[in-house]
C-alpha cells in the first residue's frame, strides 16, 4: 500500500486554468515538493487535507521588489515582520533590495543579510547586490556570494554612462541580470534645483517627471544592446516609458519590465486626496500615463513582472498626522505585500486582467527573470511546493491596523477589494491559513539561481 503524502490541497481550480482543471482539482505535496497535480479524485491520500472550497490554487507568488530594511533600518521592518506580511499576502519568495544602511555592495553585506534572514524569515528569500562607482569593475565576488542579481540606479548613488557600460559588460560575464532604476538623475537634479529656486512645492510630480524615465530607459537599452547584458527595468510608472522598452524587445534584446499595483490603481489625483501617504518614487502619474501603462504594458504584454516596492516607513516618517502639509522631506514609499494579490484579483474581477495574467506577472515571470524557474513560480511535479490559494469572490475592505509589517502606511487603507488570500504554502509547510500567520521564523530558505 502506498504511503500517504504529507499534504493535499483539493477541490480548487488550478492555474493556468483549463477545462479539465476547473473547480475539482488539487495538488499533492510530499517532502516539501509537488508530488502530483490533477483531479481531486486522482490525487494520493494525505496525512493532512485542505479543502480550498472552489478557490484558485496558484504557484506561489514571487515578489521581486521588497525593501527588507534588515541592515541599519530595523525600526521600519525586519525579516520576521516582512515575511509575516509576505505570508499573509500569499507571497512565498521575496527578493530584498540592496539600498539599506549600509548598501549591499560587498560580499560581507550579503552575508549579513543572509544570516539575519536565515534566522528570522518565514518564507524563502533572495537578495540583490547594489552596483556603485566603487565595485562596478569587479562584480564576480558578489555573484559568488549568492546575489540573486545586481541592481543600480541612474538617480540614487547614480552610475554615469561610462560606469553603466562597464557594469553591463561585467554583468554579462557573470551571467547575472542587472535590474535598473532608470529615472535620469541629471533631469531630476535640474527639476529639483528649479523648484528650490522658485519656491514651488510641485506636489504632483515631486520634480520627477515621466520624461526622466523615458530618457533613462533609452540610455539603458542602448547600452544593453552593445554589451549583450540581460536588463530588467524596475518601477515603470508611466506608459510613455514603455516605448523604448518595446522597441528594445522588438529588436530581440533580453529586456524585462516591472510595474507595481499602485501605478495601475492610482493616479496623481491621489496626492491631492491622501497627500504624504501616497508619496512614492517614481510618483503616481496622470490618468493618461496610467491608461497607456495598462494598454501597452498589460494588455499588449510589454510589462513582464509585478513587484510591490514594499517600502515600510513609520507614521512619523510619512507624516500621517498632517498628510496634506508640505511634501518636502516625507519618506517615499509604502507597504504593499498584503495588498498586491487582492488588488490584482480585484482587477481580474473587473475583467481588467485575467487570472492567468496574474499568475504569469506575479509568479512565473519574476521567477524566470531572476533564474529561479521552475523551482519557483510553477506547479511542476518535483519543484518546491510553494502555493498561493485565493478566494476570488471574497469582498472586504482594508484596515491598515491589521497589517503585519512594522510600518503600515498605505494609500490602499480603506479601499475595497474583491479577492483574498486564504492559504499560503512554502516548501510544503502551511505558513498562513484562516486569517492567521502560522509559519515559524527560520523556515525561510535562501533561493539560488538555476
Amino acid at each position: 500500500m502506498t504511503e500517504p503524502v504529507d499534504l493535499r490541497l483539493e477541490n480548487g481550480s488550478l492555474l493556468p486554468l483549463s477545462d479539465d482543471r476547473d473547480g475539482d482539482c488539487g495538488v499533492a505535496i510530499d517532502g516539501g515538493r509537488i508530488a502530483a497535480v490533477g483531479r481531486t479524485d486522482s490525487l494520493p491520500a494525505a496525512r493532512r487535507t485542505i479543502d480550498v472550497g472552489g478557490g484558485i490554487i496558484a504557484p506561489g507568488v514571487v515578489d521581486e521588489h521588497v525593501h527588507d530594511r534588515s541592515l541599519g533600518q530595523s525600526h521600519k521592518e525586519d525579516w520576521e515582520t516582512l515575511t509575516r506580511s509576505a505570508a499573509a499576502g500569499g507571497v512565498t519568495t521575496v527578493l530584498g533590495h540592496g539600498n539599506t544602511d549600509p548598501y549591499v555592495e560587498r560580499p560581507a553585506d550579503l552575508e549579513r543579510k543572509f544570516a539575519l534572514a536565515e534566522r528570522d524569515a518565514l518564507v524563502d528569500f533572495g537578495c540583490f547586490a547594489w552596483v556603485t562607482d566603487e565595485n562596478h569593475e569587479d562584480l564576480a565576488p558578489l555573484a559568488s556570494a549568492g546575489a540573486v542579481g545586481f541592481q543600480a540606479s541612474l538617480a540614487e548613488r547614480p552610475l554615469d554612462s561610462g560606469q553603466l557600460l562597464t557594469t553591463m559588460a561585467n554583468c554579462a560575464e557573470t551571467d547575472c541580470r542587472l535590474g535598473l532604476h532608470v529615472e535620469d538623475g541629471d533631469i531630476l537634479e535640474s527639476q529639483w534645483a528649479d523648484a528650490q529656486t522658485s519656491g514651488a512645492e510641485r506636489p504632483i510630480d515631486h520634480c520627477r517627471p515621466p520624461v526622466a524615465e523615458v530618457v533613462g530607459a533609452r540610455t539603458a537599452t542602448q547600452l544593453a544592446r552593445v554589451t549583450d547584458c540581460p536588463l530588467h527595468v524596475f518601477l515603470v510608472s508611466a506608459g510613455s516609458t514603455l516605448d523604448p522598452l518595446l522597441r528594445a524587445k522588438q529588436r530581440g534584446l533580453d529586456v524585462t519590465v516591472e510595474t507595481c499595483p499602485h501605478y495601475l490603481r492610482f493616479t496623481d489625483a491621489e496626492l491631492t486626496e491622501q497627500g504624504s501617504v501616497a508619496v512614492v518614487s517614481p510618483p503616481l502619474r496622470s490618468h493618461d500615463e496610467r491608461a497607456a501603462l495598462w494598454e501597452c504594458g498589460i494588455e499588449n504584454g510589454v510589462v513582464d513582472c509585478i513587484g510591490t516596492d514594499h517600502a515600510p516607513h513609520t507614521d512619523a516618517e510619512k507624516r500621517v498626522d498632517d498628510p496634506v502639509a508640505s511634501l518636502r522631506g516625507v519618506s517615499h514609499g509604502f507597504v504593499g505585500l498584503e495588498t498586491a494579490v487582492p488588488m490584482l484579483l480585484t482587477f481580474a474581477a473587473a475583467d481588467r486582467l485575467s487570472y492567468d495574467q496574474w499568475r504569469r506577472l506575479h509568479s512565473e515571470m519574476p521567477a524566470r527573470t531572476w533564474g529561479l524557474y521552475p523551482t519557483k513560480g510553477s506547479l511542476q511535479i518535483g519543484t518546491d511546493a510553494d502555493i498561493t490559494v485565493v478566494d476570488p469572490n471574497l469582498e472586504w475592505t482594508l484596515d491598515r491596523t491589521t497589517l503585519r509589517s512594522k510600518g503600515t502606511v498605505t494609500p490602499f487603507d480603506g479601499k475595497a477589494f474583491r479577492g483574498a488570500v486564504t492559504t499560503t504554502v512554502v516548501r510544503g509547510r502551511v505558513v498562513y491559513e484562516s486569517g492567521a500567520v502560522v509559519g515559524d521564523p527560520g523556515w525561510g530558505r535562501r533561493v539560488e539561481r538555476t
